[in-house]
């Protein structure tokens, strides 16, 4: 999958979601705005630019995200060119809050990977939390194919498996540099969800053994027995105290509002109290392998 899976909390109420869509809601008034001015009817603006009339409803009330052409082709049929360069500022604005995986991945997984590598070499401390996946820094090989096997059947984006595990095992690298602080969380169920063969899984887990070890790396694991004081709706990423990434099926939410930050910071926190580390977190990582391992065996015969 895409990052380095996770739903939402049930009633969908994350700030950043709502941060879309009344960024999508004021783009589609002022867009409305400029209609009216002039003194065009929906069914009028629709039949200039060879839309159907739906559309220019589901841009003014933000139940659709324009293209770049969309908002070009608008401010031209409503006299309004001088307006097209704000305009197109504020889709480009609210596309980086608001990435749709579709989007993204039409040329491919590997220049999502090349992207977020950027950003990596920007970050200085990471802060991930996983509810259902190994985190993408500290992957295999094999478990990261089938990572992104699993987004190209889901999103049927073009088959650049090679490339895409290639970019992100040279992300792997900034793991060594230790002007680099990474702290992971992640749930006991993250190491046994079954989102690849056991023998893959088990050589997984083997490699989150060797680098917990590192000395710029802190590996926590919440055991399945741990009573919560939050619970683990999804998982996110915190990049130093600048953006919160959140996954959703259908896309990335890049959360930047300094209360989201706050927010995110104070749960990390919370569910960092509860995880084992060291010896501890080790021991329920080599439980997991003990149980798995009958099963790869048998995989592999």
């Amino acid at each position: 999958m895409p990052r380095d899976g996770m739903t939402l909390p049930p009633t969908n109420k994350v700030s950043g979601a709502t941060n879309v869509h009344e960024a999508r809601s004021a783009l589609g008034k002022r867009l409305r705005e400029l209609r009216r001015q002039a003194g065009l009817s929906g069914r009028e603006l629709a039949e200039s630019l060879s839309w159907p009339p739906s559309k220019i409803s589901k841009l003014e009330n933000g139940h659709q995200t324009p293209s770049d052409d969309d908002i070009r082709g608008w401010t031209t049929a409503t006299s309004a060119e001088d307006e097209t360069e704000s305009l197109l500022a504020s889709l480009h604005t609210l596309e980086v809050q608001h990435a749709e995986w579709q989007r993204q991945f039409r040329v491919g997984m590997r220049p999502h990977q090349s992207e977020i590598a950027q950003l990596d070499a920007k970050t200085r401390l990471f802060r991930a939390f996983e509810v259902s996946v190994i985190p993408g820094l500290l992957q295999t090989s094999e478990y990261a194919r089938a990572r992104f096997a699993e987004g190209i059947a889901l999103y049927g984006s073009p088959n650049d498996v090679d490339q895409a595990v290639r970019v992100r095992m040279q992300r792997q690298e900034i793991l060594y540099r230790r002007d680099k602080r990474f702290h992971f969380v992640l749930t006991e169920a993250a190491l046994r969800f079954r989102r690849c063969p056991a023998d893959v899984l088990l050589a997984q887990l083997d490699r989150l053994m060797s680098l917990s070890a590192l000395p710029n790396v802190r590996l926590g694991i919440i055991a399945e027995e741990t009573a919560y004081a939050v619970g683990p709706w999804h998982g996110f990423w915190l990049r130093d105290n600048n953006r919160v990434m959140v996954e959703t099926y259908s896309a990335e939410l890049n959360l930047a509002q300094p209360q989201e930050i706050e927010l995110y910071s104070k749960v990390f926190d919370q569910l960092a109290a509860i995880a084992s580390y060291g010896r501890a977190a080790r021991a329920i990582i080599t439980r997991v392998i003990d149980q798995l391992a009958p099963e790869a065996s048998e995989d592999g015969s």
